[in-house]
């Protein structure tokens, strides 16, 4: 997954104007303790991080 595809689910669900504000504020604990952002800049991978926020706000399967 590219990093654009994360951001575009991330609008999806969150709404384009909340979404970055989401990742930036959201600390998820599967990240080793960091925000999206965060996880982000430190080199996870984008598919990583979506799993992590699937997770966490409890998306349905389909959504993975």
């Amino acid at each position: 997954m590219r990093e654009t595809e994360l951001w575009r689910r991330l609008g999806h669900h969150l709404g384009a104007g909340y979404a970055h504000v989401w990742a930036d504020q959201t600390v998820i604990s599967e990240l080793g303790g960091r925000t999206v952002t965060e996880a982000l800049a430190a080199g996870l991978d984008a598919q990583r991080v979506w799993r992590a926020v699937w997770g966490f706000l409890e998306l349905s399967e389909s959504e993975r």
